[in-house]
């Protein structure tokens, strides 16, 4: 007798089959699902850092590089050139106003001055055998002079007396005029010797003037030698010490060439170089603070040096208020220079995660904090510490502010702990 034999619903064939189709099935949505739908990655809450957004006092700040310097110094350069005859001073030395440093020679410079002192005694001398001449000449004139006063007095004399005479029929006509003529001509001899005379007085002094002033400039001529020859014994200005000596005995030195300097020893100011991007920004007036042995000092900028040098510039700062003690020439300082006033703003810590979002984007952490989202944020100004938002985050969010950098494009984090 033969039995019905059923036929299996579930066999192996058809569950395989299935499987299969489900699991493709399964596959297809789960790429739909991803090109679709938010990215998603897993990241330890250990391995990343959560910031607060907060609000509060801002100021804007730059971190740059000071280097103490005496608060005056004054550059010694050769005047004149020459060899370095003799030092009476080594670098460091500390100096009074006048103390020699170190002798130069300069023998061109000394046979000039050695010339000039001749050319002057020689002109002095000029001077006094001239004014002896002009004295002698002067005298001759004043005897002439006399001899024709005295000549003409006789003549009115005697031509008075014959006019009397004529007129009283004593004498004729002929002697009459013979004292006429010769009264005529002692007239004509005095006045036209009184002219000699007085040109003769005008020229002596024109002469004479001539003759100081050409002198007179001998004598500045020979006394600018001296000084120059003077300068080739270097000496110090001021009172200070003596810094970056560069002269050896045997050395020649050009004229203009830095020797060294003196540094005043009444305080300190701080040379900063700064960034010329930030140029436009900076002007005397700006304060700045560094710490210096656990304690809080305070600067200001005094002087502001506009030429850039390889991208940078730099300003000097004065200490405001107490100077440290213990600081020393060269030693560098850490300035946190401050660009703007205290105001108040809300504020992100700065992080990895900028170079990544160039500050549009960060990821914000959800109010259960299991997971963080991107969103678009736009920051403002900067100090070492912090960023300004200026759009996109409200104080209390919280964010993560370490590096992106292995989070492709990722739209989600899960955060797990």
């Amino acid at each position: 007798m033969d039995r019905k034999i059923e036929k299996k619903t579930w066999n192996t064939k058809r569950i395989l089959t299935i499987a299969g189709i489900t699991g493709i099935i399964l596959l297809i949505g789960g790429v739909i699902y991803a090109t679709s739908g938010k990215s998603k990655l897993d990241v330890d809450t250990e391995r990343i850092t959560i910031s607060t957004i907060t609000k509060g006092p801002f100021q804007e700040n730059i971190p740059v590089n000071g280097t103490v310097m005496p608060l005056t110094t004054i550059f010694l350069d050769a005047s004149e050139g020459g060899v370095v005859e003799e030092k009476f001073v080594e670098d460091g030395a500390t100096l009074k106003k006048g103390d020699p440093i170190l002798r130069l020679s300069n023998t061109d410079l000394e046979l000039t001055l050695a010339n000039q002192e001749t050319a002057v005694y020689g002109q002095q001398t000029q001077m006094q055998i001239s004014h002896n001449n002009a004295t002698q000449s002067t005298i001759g004139k004043l005897n002439t002079m006399a001899d024709v006063d005295n000549a003409y007095v006789e003549a009115k004399r005697v031509y008075d007396l014959d006019k009397k005479l004529y007129d009283q029929k004593a004498i004729g006509l002929q002697e009459y005029q013979q004292a006429v003529n010769t009264y005529k001509y002692q007239v004509s001899r005095k006045r036209l010797a009184a002219q000699i005379l007085t040109q003769d007085t005008a020229l002596v002094k024109q002469q004479d003037s001539q003759s100081k002033e050409q002198y007179a400039q001998m004598r500045s001529a020979l006394e600018l030698m001296r000084k120059k020859v003077a300068l080739l014994t270097l000496r110090a200005p001021i009172d200070g010490q003596l810094t970056n000596l560069d002269a050896e005995v045997g050395q020649n030195k050009n004229k203009g060439e830095h020797l060294g300097q003196i540094d005043v020893q009444s305080g300190f100011k701080v040379r900063v170089d700064i960034d010329e991007h930030y140029l436009s920004r900076i002007y005397p007036g700006l304060k700045g603070d560094f710490q210096f042995a656990d304690k809080t000092y305070n600067l200001i900028i005094k002087k502001v040096f506009t030429i850039i040098t390889a991208g940078r510039f730099q300003v000097d700062m004065q200490f405001v208020g107490t100077v440290p003690k213990g600081i020393r020439k060269g030693q560098t300082l850490q300035v946190r220079l401050a660009l703007s006033d205290e105001t108040t703003a809300v504020l992100v810590p700065k992080g990895g995660f900028f170079q990544q979002t160039g500050g549009n984007w960060i990821f914000k952490v959800s109010e259960d904090g299991k997971k963080a989202y991107k969103v678009n944020i736009q920051l403002g100004r900067s100090s070492p510490d912090y960023y300004v938002v200026t759009d996109g985050l409200n104080p209390g969010d919280k964010v993560i502010t370490s590096s992106y950098e292995t989070y492709g494009d990722i739209q989600e984090l899960v955060l797990k702990k």
